[in-house]
């Protein structure tokens, strides 16, 4: 089927684990027509939960793509995974839609991954639509969820349609106001909602308030409601039941009549290679510019790159750069995808949601143009949770390293929130997560698809240097061999800086007692000094160094002597700035049963942690939040198991670093054993 930018919609589903996402995406695609029979979760048999370790833990770990043709509409839907343990494939969705359908458990209620996710589309400016799902289940109070959700996230929550006859059917508000339902009055939900909608505009507004609501046209309603779901005006909650298929048509109707097209979504924050921001306008007559936001390393394809369109045309055998490269790749064969299946279509216009096979420089979040008038430009990054739990990985099998490095990459370019470390000074490969089951799904994986096993064993934290004052070094580099020698003399001082700040370096060298070509190697000593720490051989951060003085030899003045000058004049420099310590603090959400508080807080508050506040769910669930060096959660997840019986749930997010009490700070400088390099 072809069809325009107009026509399409682009929507992820997203929410809290167990709030039927998964069912809510089979159902969509039945009443769509693309397949005969919804697949079932807890027989494996859904098109998005294809995955070996999906169907054996019976919830989702990517997310899946599929996309229905309806009533002239074209819909790509994303199914995004509820755990938080896997935000990163949900995140990354949110990149290439206009909408995101946040899935509500009708008897849980608002959850930790409702608020998560509604906070995460808020902040990316797209169109938010709460889906209630499971509405018949006995004893689901929704007329007291709607008052939740409008507490919880503000009066532009309003239903657009209403459930009747105990969740056995639904009735829109919007278009029709008539008819009885499980709550007080539909007519007052009508009313409620046109109030919202014809606000947004002074027209609108002016022909309602002069005619009535008969003046208003299908066209002005809908201009007027997409323009609400784009400033944020108007969150709609729409009342499903996924598994007897309830309102699931009703949804697919308020996709195509009401949500936003993607030249209606807000401009998405593209920059160009200054950081400036620019337009993309969705023209399909200009040049090629899609995102890529998804990577599936399939055994039988290849790696395939998933993207959406913004601007221009692809078809097949376009000539597509990736980022700045110089060489472009030709599009062989342009697939659409439907769960797992590949569907190869002839071109992918502006909105589209398309992939390419076996394109090696491809990767995660990298920009496909034609043109080099568009190198530089980039998608304003997702904001990303740190990953902070990690595992130290050996193979099993003598023989298997470079196996387990391949296998690494591979893994880590599909999952952002993936990052692979290997500490030369150990010999140690680190990979970190979001979480021990993060962590523990993607060795499963590993043995899987690449045959590698691993033995684990806790890593070293990720501790770092830095200095609490002001100083200045020297030193003077002269070596004589007989033949050329080498001389670089250099004054420095070093300076601490804010938190977070990074690491300067500063030329400050006058009258040319330094030439400029030599700046550089003095640069270069100072961070092979900083990789190697000052206290305990952690890296330092978050210090500027000043080159203000020095000397050379016009013969006998080489790079090797200014980088090893520069190197010991930071040294010196450090010794006597007071060097210190600083240790990870991590933000902690932990959900736990209300009765476990009092061991939890204990525990947590042992740890050196901060009680930053409490929050209590439905269900009498509790959620608190804390601060806490990450050196102290090691064990962690074993013990909160153990104090909750197993209900427990936690996540972490880096917050920022902090010095180490002097006793830890002298119990890490005692267990190094710096080497020390002789010249």
């Amino acid at each position: 089927m072809s069809h325009s930018t107009e026509n399409i919609r682009n929507i992820a589903l997203a929410g809290h684990a167990g709030s039927g996402k998964t069912t809510l995406f089979e159902a969509l695609l039945h009443a769509g027509g693309v397949i005969q029979t919804p697949g079932s979760v807890e027989r494996g048999t859904t098109q998005s939960d294809t995955d070996a370790q999906e169907k054996a833990r019976g919830h989702s770990i990517d997310s899946a793509i599929a996309s229905i043709d309806r009533d002239g509409c074209h819909i790509n839907l994303i199914d995004t995974a509820g755990y938080a343990d896997f935000r990163g494939a949900t995140l990354s969705a949110f990149a290439a839609v206009e909408t995101v359908a946040i899935v509500v458990n009708a008897s849980n209620g608002v959850e930790h991954g409702t608020r998560r996710m509604m906070a995460h589309a808020r902040e990316r400016g797209l169109a938010r639509v709460l889906v209630v799902n499971k509405i018949d289940t006995e004893g689901a109070r929704l007329a007291m969820l709607v008052d939740t959700l409008r507490d919880e996230f503000g009066p532009e929550c309003l239903p657009v349609n209403l459930p009747a006859q105990g969740g056995t059917q639904v009735l829109d508000c919007f278009f029709h106001g008539d008819g009885a339902t499980d709550f007080s009055s539909l007519a007052a939900a009508h009313q409620q909602i046109l109030d919202q909608v014809v606000e947004i505009n002074e027209a609108t507004m002016g022909a309602y308030l002069d005619q009535g609501e008969g003046a208003l046209s299908r066209e002005q309603l809908h201009d007027a409601f997409e323009q609400c779901l784009r400033e944020g005006h108007l969150v709609p909650i729409c009342f499903v039941s996924a598994r007897t298929g309830v309102g699931v048509t009703e949804f697919l109707e308020l996709a195509g009549r009401l949500l936003p097209h993607p030249a209606e979504g807000n401009p998405p924050p593209f920059a160009d290679g200054q950081g400036e921001a620019i337009t993309v306008d969705g023209d399909p007559s200009k040049h090629v510019i899609a995102d890529v936001f998804k990577i599936v390393n399939d055994p039988f394809v290849g790696k395939l790159g998933v993207f959406r369109v913004w601007q221009g045309t692809i078809r097949r055998d376009t000539p597509l750069f990736v980022d700045d490269s110089r060489k472009p790749f030709k599009v062989g064969h342009l697939f659409r995808l439907n769960g797992k299946a590949h569907v190869e279509i002839e071109q992918a216009i502006p909105g589209d949601i398309a992939a390419v096979a076996k394109v090696e420089e491809i990767h995660f979040d990298a920009v496909l143009h034609d043109s080099h008038e568009e190198d530089g430009i980039h998608l304003a990054p997702m904001d990303y949770p740190h990953p902070m739990f990690a595992l130290a990985l050996t193979p099993r099998h003598k023989g298997q390293e470079q196996k387990l490095s391949q296998a690494l990459v591979r893994l880590a370019e599909e999952d952002p929130c993936l990052r692979m470390e290997h500490h030369k000074e150990l010999n140690e490969t680190v990979v970190r997560g979001l979480s021990e089951l993060h962590l523990k799904v993607m060795l499963e994986r590993m043995r899987e698809r690449y045959g590698v096993e691993v033995d684990t064993h806790p890593p070293r934290i990720a501790y770092r240097e830095t200095i609490a004052a002001h100083a200045d070094g020297h030193h003077r580099h002269k070596k004589q061999t007989g033949g050329a020698g080498q001389f670089g003399e250099v004054f420095l001082r070093v300076d601490p800086l804010d938190r977070g700040a990074g690491f300067e370096f500063v030329d400050e060298v006058k009258g040319g007692v330094i030439p400029n070509q030599f700046l550089p190697a003095i640069e270069k000593g100072v961070r092979q000094a900083m990789e190697n720490g000052a206290v305990a051989g952690y890296p330092m951060q978050d210090l500027r160094v000043t080159v203000y003085d020095g000397k050379y030899h016009p013969v006998d003045s080489k790079e090797v002597a200014f980088v090893s000058a520069g190197r010991k004049a930071f040294i010196d420099a450090v010794g006597k700035a007071r060097p210190i310590v600083l240790e990870p603090i991590v933000d902690v959400e932990v959900a736990i049963p209300e009765a476990s508080v009092g061991d939890v807080t204990g525990s947590l508050s042992a740890k050196r942690a901060r009680i930053m506040g409490t929050d209590t769910q439905r269900g009498g669930e509790l959620l608190i939040r804390a601060q806490a060096p990450l050196a102290e959660l090691t064990d962690y997840p074993t013990e909160l198991k153990a104090m909750t019986g197993g209900q427990g749930r936690y996540s972490l997010d880096l917050s920022h670093y902090e010095p180490v009490p002097p006793p830890v700070q002298r119990q890490l400088s005692e267990a190094w054993k710096p080497h020390v390099e002789e010249d």
